[in-house]
């Protein structure tokens, strides 16, 4: 699941797998496909142990995994909180929307998530994130630094 919340876009892959090299691929496909013209892609996931640059050195030669890396702003939500990752809020609706029942096959799972994925983008569905700063201090006080 990839999210750009400000945007109202959304792109979900149907994946038998999950390693390091297909995270590093779907980073090359956010940054020279989706995002091409951008200086900066900030990105915040969560703490997925493949979720980090060395996928990128591990699936492409170094000076293209470098070129990668500098196109992104890392940030990880803190480790009890994969929820405030906005992509697992989109999962949670892809879920309620369209997962909500047995799907008897991978393609036709693909036709499903592929279906809702364009309403949802062609609708420009944002997320209205209301989770401020100093909500986080009381919620997750925890994982906080005392300032």
């Amino acid at each position: 699941m990839r999210v750009a919340p400000l945007e109202g876009w959304r792109h979900v892959e149907v994946a038998d797998r999950h390693t390091a090299v297909d995270y590093a691929k779907v980073l090359k496909d956010l940054s020279d496909t989706h995002f091409r013209k951008a200086k900066k892609i900030t990105l915040v996931q969560d703490n997925l142990n493949i979720h980090k640059p060395a996928s990128l050195y591990e699936a492409f030669p170094a000076a293209e995994a470098r070129r990668l890396v500098e196109r992104f702003e890392w940030h990880y939500t803190p480790k009890h909180g994969s929820w405030l990752d906005m992509a697992e809020s989109e999962l949670s609706v892809l879920s309620g929307q369209c997962l909500d029942r047995r799907i008897a096959d991978k393609q036709t799972l693909v036709e499903e998530v592929a279906a809702w994925q364009q309403s949802r983008n062609n609708k420009h569905v944002k997320t209205d994130w209301q989770f401020t700063t100093a909500d986080a201090r009381v919620k997750l006080k925890r994982l906080y630094p005392a300032i």
